[in-house]
């Protein structure tokens, strides 16, 4: 089985040691960052639109309604 790469340390003195370990080269820096499997983001980026294409157009006009009005409420005084 292979070996996972050390974590990242939480304390925020530990951290800055090993990221000036990392710059003068003292450690690898490429096994602390976890592989992404691709160059674009991970995520919510598509999470959205993904969920609007879901929806039938009287249910996203029902949301969209009900953002518009929570946005005009916080305008008033």
């Amino acid at each position: 089985m292979k070996d996972k790469p050390p974590k990242r340390p939480r304390d925020p003195a530990q951290l800055a040691k090993l990221m000036i370990d990392i710059a003068s080269g003292e450690v690898e820096g490429r096994d602390l960052v976890p592989k992404q499997s691709s160059n674009r983001r991970a995520g919510g980026v598509k999470g959205g639109a993904a969920r609007a294409k879901a929806l039938d157009p009287q249910t996203r006009r029902e949301i969209a309604r009900k953002a518009a009005t929570a946005r005009w409420e916080k305008k008033r005084p």
